[in-house]
């Protein structure tokens, strides 16, 4: 809960000093202005595709928003294995942001743990703009994208227009390894 209270922290910066007001930002970034007060409250989980979203429409680098860090390299940056910028947000999803000492990205790749949880319990399901890359590395994957469901094993992908409503579930009892990359 303390990593979403941060990120909350910096989302309201933001905003104030933007100069915007709750409703303006938004709708700029296509969600009810209540939700933005949840998030900017800490009170509900920040989905990354929201921070991505965010840091688009106002020209913010991700990694600013989520671990308050300014990226500064821009011909290449070298995540040694292990070694990405980890994201605890909630108890389901972990995120290692695989690229966020680069500048001016126009995707953003993370390593993504996807925890077992109960199967017979609703998906939660995901948008937002751009394409999603998933590449499974370890587990079975339960993806649904528009409502379709599939399951993908070590060595699967795919990829999906993001706006479609899309949830991941790890299956088995076992965590998931996925890459996934967001543009």
């Amino acid at each position: 809960m303390e990593i979403i209270q941060h990120i909350a922290e910096r989302i309201r910066g933001l905003r104030d000093a933007l100069d915007i007001s709750c409703e303006e930002m938004a709708s700029q970034c296509g969600i009810s202005p209540e939700l933005l007060a949840d998030y900017e409250n800490g009170t509900t989980d920040i989905p990354v595709s929201f921070i991505h979203k965010l840091s688009s429409v106002y020209s913010v680098e991700m990694s600013a928003l989520m671990c308050g860090d300014e990226p500064k390299m821009q011909s290449y940056y070298i995540t040694r294995a292990g070694h990405g910028v980890k994201v605890e947000r909630t108890g389901a999803y972990s995120y290692q942001d695989l690229a966020s000492g680069f500048r001016n990205r126009i995707m953003a790749p993370f390593m993504v743990t996807v925890e077992p949880a109960e199967e017979k319990k609703p998906l939660t399901l995901n948008t937002h703009e751009g394409q999603e890359f998933n590449f499974v590395i370890e587990g079975t994957l339960e993806i649904t994208v528009a409502g379709k469901t599939n399951v993908l094993n070590p060595g699967d992908s795919i990829m999906f227009d993001a706006k479609r409503p899309h949830g991941l579930r790890a299956l088995d009892g076992k965590k998931v390894k996925l890459l996934a990359i967001i543009s």
